[in-house]
Order: structure tokens, then C-alpha cells, then sequence
């Protein structure tokens, strides 16, 4: 089981940054696979980077090159930095986490441990 409590969202204007967090509780933390997600009202959720057990990054096309997810394992904590941010990454942030990524997306997707939410509002 793991607690997941993401921080850090805000309003900001286009070019500006972002530094999000997610607190996560539990002594597993290391092995797991922690990815962050979005999703505006009507919309499907999407995946916007994933970090599996061994430290390999994924990103999504649209955050390629402005986003970075890393994580501290003393601190229990994953990140995403969002740099030069555009008004169509305005979306409410959930940080994931599952046992593996053998599925990339689709298996931090299908995880129960998901954090509330923070919301990110890019105006431009």
C-alpha cells in the first residue's frame, strides 16, 4: 500500500515554471514504478511522464523537452519540473503509482494509489 499527496500546482503565465511534488508514504516507495498525470473536465487522463523501478524516464510527446520527473528515495518523494509552460498544460496534476510498469501507461492507469490532484493553470 502506498499514500500519495501531491503539492506544489499554482497559476502561472505562459514561459513561466512549475515545480510539482508527490509525497508518498510506505518503506516500498524505491520499487515502484510513480508516473504523473493530467486531465482537463471532459477529457480523458493522460499520462505525462512515468519513472519505473530501475530509473528509466518516459515522457509524453507533448512535455518532451520542458518537463523533467525525478524522484528523491531518501525523501519518499516524486517530481515534476514543468518549464516554459504553455496555457494548454492547464489541467489538474495526479501523481500514480504501481507495483510495475511492464505496461508503461496502461499499467500505472489500472493502479488503486492515486493522489488528489493538483491543480495547474497556465495563462497566456
Amino acid at each position: 500500500q502506498v499514500q500519495l499527496v501531491e503539492s506544489g500546482g499554482g497559476s502561472v503565465q505562459a514561459g513561466g515554471s512549475l515545480r510539482l511534488s508527490c509525497a508518498a508514504s510506505g518503506n516500498t516507495y524505491s520499487r515502484y514504478c510513480m508516473g504523473w498525470f493530467r486531465q482537463v473536465p471532459g477529457k480523458e487522463r493522460e499520462g505525462v511522464a512515468f519513472i519505473d523501478s530501475g530509473g528509466w524516464l518516459t515522457y509524453a510527446d507533448t512535455v518532451k523537452g520542458r518537463f523533467t520527473i525525478s524522484q528523491d528515495i531518501a525523501k519518499n518523494t516524486l517530481y515534476l519540473q514543468m518549464n516554459n509552460l504553455k496555457p494548454e498544460d492547464t489541467a489538474m496534476y495526479y501523481c500514480a503509482a504501481a507495483s510495475a510498469c511492464r505496461l508503461g501507461w496502461a499499467s500505472l492507469k489500472a493502479s488503486n494509489f492515486w493522489g488528489q490532484g493538483t491543480q495547474v493553470t497556465v495563462s497566456s
